[in-house]
């Protein structure tokens, strides 16, 4: 087996001391500071207005989300979501068309012919 050079090892590895005050203002210099939360910006989704306005406002609604941290996504999302089964439900409330009219059901009179 080799055995290191005590000499070697001990050149290679700084004094403690020299390091300790050497250390800070080097990583200050060479490690930048972490990055921030990146700034919002706008996905740039197109949505297509679907014919019904209060749905097309719920669905504007989103464009709220581009303007905020990723934080504050859920709560759009969230209202927006809520929104649209509102809207959706009464949608489904409102009575429909009126059944056409049904044939009369009592006695045929005589044909004529």
């Amino acid at each position: 087996m080799l055995e290191p050079e005590s000499e070697s090892v001990v050149e290679a590895v700084p004094d403690q001391s020299v390091a300790e005050e050497w250390v800070p203002e080097a990583v200050a210099e060479i490690v930048p500071e972490p990055p921030g939360p990146a700034d919002p910006a706008p996905l740039g989704v197109d949505r297509t207005p679907t014919g019904v306005a209060e749905v097309d406002a719920r669905l504007a609604r989103l464009a709220d989300a581009d303007h905020l941290g990723t934080s504050g996504h859920l709560e759009v999302y969230e209202d927006v979501h809520q929104g649209l089964r509102d809207t959706l439900t009464a949608l489904d409330r409102r009575p429909g068309p009126p059944p056409p009219p049904s044939p009369p059901t009592g006695p045929r009179p005589p044909s004529t012919a």
